[in-house]
């Protein structure tokens, strides 16, 4: 086993590109970890063969302790010196007590330090890895960090659960309700069962996210596992109590120790990664941001190099005093260029303004009021909730998610579409785009979704960044902020402008009735009206120019 081991965690080393093992470990499976109020929560131990460790990790998740999590955040570290504890949360896999999402990361997590303190085997020191869950579990410990804690490698991870559910006014809904029933059924036994979960799991969603109203469609898919869905429907406004516990804002002001934070520019999670950094980096903690080209999923796959070899090197520096890292503060990946070392994000960009035009045009100088006829002034559209207009792409956890060609958006007649002329040079853009709306709609209950689109040379439209939000009981202008994103538009493509009513499911759709999103069921259609001409000006604002971003 010990000779297999290595052979195979030499093989992974030079296939990820990292540094060789430096030893052997043995592992110590169901450890057993007391929490305050008795419950006992399962662990497994990996050791280092070594008298020099090189520090202790401590990694919480709810997803069990083997294949994908056990070489990724185990294995990984342990043949590198690391002592490795890998915990499953309470009411997994083995832990004691009822799971319910967040809610006892804070108190359990500061209960396995207190339990880790005692250990013979501690190093003194700690640090925390993870993603996505794993990440959530490290900004609940860090709410009140504890003296051993000395870094932190986060990837994807949120702070606060109501912005990731509520962020937009909209329930996100096929990301949660989608992940609760993965949740639910991830510890059925039997290959058959895991074979047509596979199967059958994407069909069944679809069907619940269709249904109505939003409770009882989601409790058909969910059965009585997740008894903790409807809870998060039964509380839309984030200033809710309800969600205090699964929020950890003060993190970001009580933190001190070196984060490195890893996302992708089309994780469902990367708004609250950059806001990690920006609170931190302006508070001065020694903070570290990467942004690839990735999906949530896609950082254990196409971005694992990136996130292995880079959590190794600050560790390295942050825990086990190999040295000071030599990487830049910022590291993005700018869409059709590659990789760009910067101070700071997002980096200093000109403006490039460009309006929405008669005609579906979009140009760089506003619409000429006076030339346009009073019927060319405006566009008008219909979004009807019975049948809403569909999500393609952009930051979703399943895997319909992430870059994708969305041209039949721009086909539908509940869509408009504003698209520019042809590029004579490249086009870096790096931040936020800002829409500007000169918009009313008829029906109070409305939403706004804006993409931004790059059209090749054969006509083909992918996705750039994403703007939504819910603007009930609203009828006047709309300022949309879009997703963070670093990208080249290519000389000789098109930039786009997509403006719907929706992306269902992404966003669970608005009923346009102002019913409880739980229970609702009536729909109502809205009329959307964007003026370009007499009724107002309508824009894009673009943080471009013609050089890729840099630190200078």
């Amino acid at each position: 086993m010990t000779r297999l081991r290595r052979y195979t965690g030499k093989a992974v080393s030079r296939v990820l590109g990292l540094p060789m093992p430096t030893t052997d470990f043995t592992v110590r499976h169901g450890l057993r970890v007391p929490m305050r109020d008795g419950v006992e929560l399962i662990a497994d131990h990996y050791s280092p063969v070594t008298n020099r460790p090189a520090g202790t990790l401590l990694v919480r998740g709810p997803y069990g302790r083997r294949f994908p999590f056990s070489p990724l955040f185990a294995q990984v570290y342990a043949a590198r010196g690391y002592h490795v504890v890998l915990q499953s949360v309470r009411g997994t896999f083995g832990s004691g007590g009822q799971f319910t999402p967040m809610v006892h990361e804070m108190a359990d997590g500061a209960d396995t330090v207190a339990w880790l303190r005692d250990e013979p085997w501690f190093t003194g020191t700690f640090a925390t890895v993870g993603l996505s869950y794993l990440g959530f579990t490290q900004w609940a410990l860090l709410a009140d960090p504890p003296p051993e804690m000395k870094a932190a490698v986060i990837t994807v991870g949120p702070h606060d659960f109501s912005a990731s559910s509520w962020g937009t006014g909209a329930f996100s809904l096929n990301d949660f309700l989608g992940w609760s029933a993965m949740v639910a059924r991830q510890e059925d036994p039997g290959l058959v069962q895991a074979l047509t979960r596979q199967l059958r799991g994407p069909a069944e969603l679809s069907k619940a996210t269709a249904g109505l109203p939003m409770g009882a469609a989601g409790r058909q898919l969910l059965g009585t596992g997740a008894p903790w869905f409807e809870s998060w429907l039964e509380h839309p406004e984030r200033d809710d109590p309800f969600w205090d516990r699964l929020r950890f804002d003060e993190a970001l002001q009580h933190v001190e120790v070196p984060i490195l934070l890893l996302s992708g520019w089309q994780d469902l999670f990367v708004d609250q990664t950059l806001e990690q950094y920006a609170q931190l980096h302006r508070r001065g903690v020694s903070v570290a941001l990467t942004v690839g080209p990735w999906t949530h999923t896609q950082l254990m796959t196409k971005g694992l190099t990136t996130v292995v070899g880079e959590s190794l090197d600050w560790l390295g520096a942050h825990l086990a005093d190999h040295g000071e890292t030599t990487r830049s503060t910022v590291r993005i990946h700018v869409n059709g260029h590659g990789w760009v070392e910067l101070t700071d994000w997002p980096p200093v960009m000109p403006e490039h303004e460009l309006f929405l035009q008669p005609a579906g045009r979009l140009a760089a100088t506003p619409p000429s009021q006076s030339a346009a006829p009073a019927d060319d002034s405006s566009s008008t559209f219909t979004y009807d909730p019975a049948h809403p207009t569909p999500t393609v792409g952009g930051r979703l956890l399943a895997s319909a998610g992430g870059y994708r060609d969305d041209s039949r958006l721009a086909r539908r007649n509940d869509v408009l579409t504003f698209t520019g002329d042809p590029l004579p040079a490249d086009l870096y853009m790096a931040g936020n785009p800002v829409v500007e709306l000169a918009h009313t709609c008829d029906n109070p209950h409305h939403d706004i979704f804006v993409r931004l689109s790059e059209v090749d040379a054969k006509g083909r439209s992918r996705n750039v960044s994403d703007g939504f939000l819910r603007l009930d009981d609203h009828t006047g202008p709309v300022r949309l902020e879009l997703d963070a994103v670093a990208h080249r538009f290519r000389a000789g493509s098109q930039i786009r402008v997509l403006i719907a009513g929706g992306s269902h499911p992404r966003f669970a759709r608005n009923l346009g009735t102002g019913e409880p999103p739980i229970s609702g069921s009536q729909l109502v259609r809205a009329t959307h009206t964007v003026h370009h001409g007499e009724g107002g000006v309508s824009r894009v604002v673009l943080p471009a120019g013609p050089k890729p971003p840099s630190a200078h």
